[in-house]
């Protein structure tokens, strides 16, 4: 212990406790700078040789070419919507069947009416009328709910069924 009491002694122990000092602080700013660094691979990426504001940049524009994809897919898509609901307005959305005896001499409701109509309550009314030698089928336009010739009782009771949403067979008595 001799040795390091006299002036060189402290002086080496002094430069050793300094050195020991730099060496933590050394390990301490490494593992900080390592932090940093790998902070920087996330945002710039694993070979990100550019500054912050060139990626910031790049992202950017990256971005509005994004914005500008996904606004054009919009559109798009509501102009295939727009025709998908064109096409569906004219597609059946009302509908009833109508079962009766049309001539009161045979049973098991034979004869029927089938209403279709669309959306606008345009479409057609077909009747078939069943008789013990025969059978004849009947069709009429209809236009906003109306027959364009005069409907039948059971035609007008299809009609009023379809719009009114009533669904399935309905039978009627006639006298």
């Amino acid at each position: 212990m001799s040795e390091f009491s006299d002036g060189p002694g402290i002086v080496a122990l002094a430069a050793a406790g300094v050195a020991l000092v730099a060496l933590v602080w050394l390990l301490v700013l490494s593992l900080r700078f390592r932090r940093l660094r790998g902070a920087q691979r996330l945002v710039l990426g694993e070979h990100g040789q550019q500054d912050l504001v060139a990626h910031a940049s790049e992202l950017q524009a990256a971005f509005a070419a994004l914005h500008a994809r996904v606004d054009e897919v919009s559109e798009h898509l509501a102009e295939r919507m727009a025709a998908a609901e064109d096409r569906l307005d004219g597609a059946i959305a009302y509908r009833a069947l109508v079962r009766y005896d049309a001539y009161n001499e045979m049973s098991g409701h034979q004869s029927t009416t089938l209403a279709l109509l669309d959306a606008d309550h345009n479409g057609v009314v077909m009747s078939s009328i069943v008789h013990r030698d025969s059978a004849r089928l009947y069709c009429k336009q209809v236009h906003g709910g109306r027959g364009e010739h005069q409907l039948s009782p059971e035609e007008e009771e299809a009609v009023r069924l379809a719009l009114a949403g009533e669904v399935g067979s309905v039978m009627l008595e006639t006298h």
